[in-house]
C-alpha cells in the first residue's frame, strides 16, 4: 500500500532548534538581530517576510518526497488561503491542505475561493476542516456558537458547499439559507478538494462520519488511537481513511534525540506553550494519558511515543522520538493500525522536512507501493 505523507508548514514562525524555543524566522516576530524574516541585518530590516520562509518549507518537503503541506490558521499567522495561493506557484505538484473553520466563510464564497484556487493550481487544494476548541481564542474570532452547534454548523455548511458545487442548488436550513445557488461551469468541473475532518467528541465523530474522506487526529498512545478510529467507524456508513498528525524528532541514534529533549526540558522547566483548549476533547484526551508525569522521561506512555512536546513548543502533545529506523517502525505501526496518511512536523520545519525525507521516508515498510 501507499500512504499520503504531508508536513507541517510554520506559518506562526520557527524556533532554529526544538530545544532553543524562541521563535526566530518567519512569523510576525519582532526585527531582532540575528533572525530571519523579519530580522535585521545591519540594523535594518531584512527584507524576507513570512511568505519567504514559508516558501522555502514548501519548496524543500516537495523536494524531500512530501506530498502536501498543512496550512495552519492561528490569530498569528498569515490567512491561509492567501498563503496557498501566492505559494502554489513555488511548486509544481505540492498540495496544500488548508486549515479553516466554516463558521468564519459563508458556504457559497467559499465554494468560489475552493473552485478558483483548483484551477488556478490544477487541483491541488485539500480542505482540513476545524470546528474550533473554543475559549478565549474562538473568540478572538468572534464566534460564540457552543461547542455541539459547531459541529452542526460545521455539517451545515459541507451539504451546502458540496450543493453550490453541484449546483444549482436550494437550501433552508438552521444555519444558511440559499437559493440556486451555482458556480459557473468552467470552475463546477474542478475536483472537489479531499475533506481532512478534525475532532475527537461524539458530536465531532458524528460529523466525520458524514463528511470525512479522512478523520484526522493528533497522535495518542496506539490503544486509544485504535479505539477511537473503531468508533468512528461505528458511526459511519462508509467509513472515511483515517490520518494522524505527528511530530517527529529523529536522529542518527536514539540518544541523540532523547538528548535533544532533555536540553528542551532544562530550558522550558515543566511550562505548557500551548493555553489550556479547556472545550478541545482531543487536548483533554491528551492531557488524560499523562496525567501525574513529573520527570520528562515519564511522558513517554509507549516506547518511542513522547506526551511533552507541547512543553517545547505550542501544538499537541504527543509525537515520535528515536533514531530514524526506531521513528519509522513506529509510523508503520500506525499504517498498520489503519492509517492512511500523516501529517509531519518537527522543529526547525526546513531542515527537520529535509532530514525526515532522507532519512526516515525511505525506510516506511508500509510507504511501499
Amino acid at each position: 500500500m501507499s500512504v499520503d505523507v504531508y508536513w507541517r508548514i510554520a506559518m506562526e514562525g520557527d524556533a532554529p532548534a526544538l530545544r532553543l524555543g524562541d521563535i526566530t524566522r518567519g512569523g510576525f516576530g519582532p526585527y531582532l538581530p540575528g533572525a530571519l524574516g523579519p530580522g535585521l541585518r545591519g540594523g535594518e530590516p531584512d527584507g524576507h517576510g513570512p511568505l519567504d520562509y514559508m516558501a522555502e518549507v514548501a519548496r524543500a518537503t516537495e523536494g524531500a518526497g512530501f506530498v502536501g503541506g498543512l496550512m495552519p490558521s492561528f490569530p498569528v499567522t498569515d490567512d491561509p488561503w492567501a498563503a496557498a495561493a501566492t505559494l502554489s506557484g513555488e511548486t509544481s505538484a505540492y498540495r496544500f491542505m488548508i486549515a479553516f473553520q466554516p463558521g468564519f466563510l459563508h458556504p457559497v464564497q467559499a465554494a468560489r475561493m475552493s473552485a478558483s484556487l483548483q484551477a488556478a493550481t490544477g487541483g491541488r487544494v485539500v480542505y482540513n476542516i476545524i470546528s474550533g476548541g473554543g475559549g478565549p481564542q474562538q473568540l478572538w474570532w468572534g464566534d460564540k456558537v457552543h461547542h455541539d452547534d459547531r459541529y452542526a454548523r460545521t455539517s451545515e455548511f459541507l451539504d451546502v458547499l458540496k450543493g453550490v458545487w453541484n449546483g444549482p442548488y436550494d437550501h433552508e436550513g438552521r444555519f444558511y439559507r440559499v437559493a440556486g445557488a451555482a458556480l459557473p461551469p468552467d470552475l463546477r468541473e474542478q475536483p472537489f478538494p479531499e475533506v481532512y475532518f478534525s475532532g475527537s467528541s461524539p458530536a465531532a465523530i458524528a460529523a466525520a462520519g458524514r463528511h470525512a474522506d479522512y478523520y484526522l487526529s493528533w497522535l495518542e498512545p496506539f490503544d486509544a488511537l485504535a479505539e477511537k478510529f473503531a468508533l468512528v467507524r461505528e458511526h459511519c456508513d462508509t467509513p472515511p481513511k483515517f490520518a494522524v498528525r505527528v511530530d517527529v524528532l529523529a536522529r542518527e541514534t536514539e540518544e541523540e534525540a532523547w538528548e535533544e529533549i532533555r536540553e528542551g526540558w532544562a530550558r522550558a522547566g515543566d511550562a505548557e506553550r500551548t493555553p489550556d483548549a479547556s472545550e478541545s476533547v482531543g487536548w483533554q484526551r491528551g492531557r488524560s494519558f499523562t496525567a501525574g508525569a513529573v520527570d520528562y522521561r515519564d511522558l513517554e506512555v509507549q516506547p518511542g511515543v513522547w506526551g511533552g512536546f507541547n512543553r517545547l513548543r505550542p501544538g499537541p502533545l504527543f509525537g515520535l522520538v528515536g533514531d530514524y529506523h526506531q521513528v519509522a517502525e513506529r509510523l508503520d505501526e500506525l499504517i498498520g493500525l489503519g492509517v492512511d496518511a500523516f501529517i509531519l512536523a518537527g522543529v526547525p520545519h526546513l531542515e527537520e522536512a529535509r532530514r525526515i525525507g532522507r532519512h526516515v521516508l525511505p525506510l516506511l515498510k508500509g510507504n511501499k507501493s
